[in-house]
This record gives C-alpha cells, structure tokens and sequence, in this order.
C-alpha cells in the first residue's frame, strides 16, 4: 500500500501531517526531492517527530536552494531524470510526500500532478484551514482529477473552521479525513496522540 501526501501550498503542515501518518500506519517514509537544506531536511523532520530512522528512504535528489525543484535543481547544476522518481518497492505500507503543492514543478516540463498521474497512488491532500484555503483546495482537487489521479481525501491542518472545511469536502466532492490542530509543543509523543484523536487510521488502509 502506497499513499502519496501532497499540499495545497507550501509550508502548511503536509511534513507533519506525513510523519504522523507513516507513524500511525507503520509506513516507511520517501520524500523522492528535497529542495532546501539550511534548516535540514523534511526526511530528518519526520524522524524528530516518532518514524524511525531506519524507516525512512533516502532521497532519489537532494538540492540546496528552498524553491521549486525545477529551479533548484538548475541552480545545483544537477540534472532532475524523472526514471530515477519510480515509487520504491518496500515491504508494508509505504508514505510518499511531495514538494509544496500539486502543480509545483518537478522539472521545466514535470509538475507533481502529472507525476503523481504516472505512480497512479491513493492521495491525501493536506489543506490548511486558514483565509484562501476553499480557492486552493478545490483548484487542487480539480488538478488532480484533470489527471485521474485517485484522490483518498483531504486532511486539513490548524485551527477548525467548519464552513471551510464542510465546503470543500461538499464541492469536491472528496471525503473529508479530519484536522490536526498546530501543535505546542511540536513532539514525537504530541502528534502520535493528536493524530490518534483526530483521524481514523483504518480510513488510510
């Protein structure tokens, strides 16, 4: 089993919510690019937050600048070869998280939605709950349908707001999986809990 996390924008909580999913499910973990490296890595991120390490892949590209893949991967003078992004075969249940949102590029002619199209994987769109988030849920939505990529549900990140969320699930037509609110502290043993409170596991099998 093979779930694919991917996000409405960036630096919305999709790493978080990824860690506390893998955790939950027993999963391994793959981010397959990572773009920014200053304040490492989300692969060194899930590990803080309860996935053991020895459950998490190493990255297919590692690229220095935080933006989009397409131009880090320029700027690192490294050539991004889409062969090299074939889901990994693993044992059990397997995590899969995205760069910034769905229509991000991967490549000058690759975005993310049409990546996802090829490994043809359940995914989990991880939506925030504040101002904008119906626009971009539901331009999101429509992306990956445009592509016939199976779309699991979404799950929302921060505080509730029960319009936005009600409206989103309603308009595109997506299940709705739950919320995890921000957490304080943010810790291994605070998001297993949250997460355990907040979603049903048994809807990500």
């Amino acid at each position: 089993m093979t779930i694919v996390v991917t996000g409405t924008d960036t630096d919305i909580g999709k790493t978080v919510f990824a860690a506390g999913l893998t955790a939950a499910l027993g999963a391994r973990y793959w981010k397959p690019v990572q773009a920014g490296l200053a304040d490492g890595s989300d692969a060194a991120s899930v590990v803080t937050l309860g996935v053991p390490a020895d459950r998490v892949l190493p990255e297919a590209y590692r690229l220095t600048t935080p933006c989009s893949p397409h131009l880090a991967a320029e700027i690192d003078r490294v050539t991004i070869d889409p062969g090299r992004l074939a889901l990994p075969e693993v044992d059990g249940p397997l995590v899969v998280e995205g760069a910034g949102g769905v229509m991000v590029p991967v490549t000058r002619d690759l975005i993310f939605a049409d990546l996802f199209a090829r490994w043809n994987k359940p995914v989990v769109l991880v939506a925030r709950t504040g101002l904008g988030t119906i626009n971009h849920s539901l331009l999101s939505i429509e992306a990956l349908r445009s592509r016939s990529v199976p779309i699991l549900g979404i799950a929302f990140v921060g505080d509730a707001v029960e319009d936005s969320e009600a409206t989103i699930a309603t308009l595109g037509k997506v299940r709705r999986l739950g919320r995890l609110p921000r957490l304080d502290p943010l810790n291994a043993a605070n998001l297993v809990e949250t997460f355990a409170a907040n979603f049903d596991v048994e809807a990500f099998r």
